[in-house]
């Protein structure tokens, strides 16, 4: 059992935002709105998957919609608590236990959040091990969890309650306009879970895992040593590029904020480019030796393209990205549980509508990183 803290907050806010990849909202704006809970008395207890009971009822809560919309339209604060509310009015009993729908951003906040507004314990893991851009890509749904009920609850309190839908598929596309006419920005809490289905499906300890990554980047802040070097050490990995983002193509599309950047190579990485394109999360980066000839595929989905900022370490989201910025591209292996063949055609490359890239799984240290 663990007591989250103003400072574990911190962390967790820095950490998710690098296994992000790029999306799970700001998280800067989550850590502010946990922030305030706890200098309000409030706080949240995580426990460890292996401690909730089989038959205790588990669901997933954080925000929907697109990155950009996010950062300009800003929650109500009650969200998280709304929405479960109306996910156990709509079941006839209590939620026992909240778990993260992914380790991205703002998303591996919210559930903190909606631990100190409810005073439900998290668990310590999530249904992604990193962010992913739609509902079908979580290990449980992948893993048979039914898709609904669900909930979703806008800033105003407008709820909708999702009673059957076919296949989490349906339910994506059904929750995405809804988001999108309550103005691209949601709360969704899904699926209805036992204890013994997260036990199986779910990705474990992320939430330490993001706050150990996030000690470590403020440490080496605090030392001046390698950031990088830091973060590898703690996720496993590779260091991809250096370099300078010369040129972002960007738009809000559908519910999500789709595009492409370009990065000129700096220092060992002079004279070659990077191109990497994006549904909310990073999705595939290419190198080549001229803007227009980046064609060799150096990382791709479902493993993590993490950007930083090289002098701080600071994680890039999609919204963040501008002309000028310095960073610096990571590569980190996804959850074992992300490369199954079953997995493959939910979050592979083609799934996203890169059919031509074959996904080759980057190497894994034994005992670091993502389980």
């Amino acid at each position: 059992m663990w007591q989250i803290t103003y400072d574990d907050v911190e962390s967790i806010a820095i950490g998710a935002g690098i296994l992000g990849t790029g999306g799970g909202g700001n998280p800067y704006l989550g850590r502010l709105l946990m922030q305030s809970l706890i200098e309000q008395g409030r706080t949240a207890t995580v426990i460890r998957i292996e401690d909730i009971a089989d038959d205790a009822l588990v669901t997933e809560v954080g925000g929907m919609g697109a990155p950009t919309v996010g950062i300009e339209k800003l929650p109500n604060g009650e969200e998280p608590r709304w929405v479960i509310e109306a996910l156990e009015r709509y079941i006839g009993r209590p939620i026992d236990a909240i778990i993260c729908a992914e380790i991205g951003g703002a998303n591996s906040i919210q559930p903190l959040v909606a631990a100190a507004l409810t005073g439900k314990p998290v668990l310590d893991g999530d249904g992604m091990g990193r962010a992913f851009p739609e509902l079908q890509m979580s290990t449980h749904f992948i893993d048979g969890a039914p898709c609904t009920p669900a909930a979703l609850v806008d800033e105003k309190n407008n709820c909708i309650i999702f009673g059957s839908i076919t296949d989490p598929y349906a339910l994506e596309k059904f929750a995405r306009d809804l988001c999108i006419l309550m103005g691209c920005r949601a709360e969704l809490a899904v699926p209805v879970m036992t204890g013994a289905q997260v036990k199986r499906s779910a990705v474990r300890s992320t939430l330490s895992l993001s706050k150990r990554l996030g000690d470590a980047v403020r440490l080496a802040r605090a030392r001046k040593t390698s950031i990088t070097d830091a973060i590898l050490a703690v996720t496993g990995g590779a260091e991809l590029f250096i370099g300078k983002l010369v040129d972002v193509q960007r738009r809000t599309t559908g519910g999500f904020a789709r595009g492409e950047i370009l990065v000129e190579g700096l220092g060992r990485f002079h004279h070659q480019w990077m191109r990497v394109a994006f549904q909310n999360e990073n999705l595939v980066a290419w190198m080549g030796d001229q803007p227009e000839a980046c064609d060799q595929v150096v990382i791709c989905v479902p493993d993590l393209i993490c950007l930083i900022e090289t002098e701080s370490g600071e994680p890039v989201t999609t919204e963040q990205l501008r002309y000028g910025l310095r960073m610096t591209v990571l590569g980190i292996p996804c959850s074992d549980k992300l490369r199954t063949p079953l997995a493959l055609k939910v979050v592979g490359p083609a799934a996203f509508g890169y059919p031509e890239v074959t996904y080759v799984p980057m190497p894994k240290v034994t005992g670091v990183g993502l389980e």
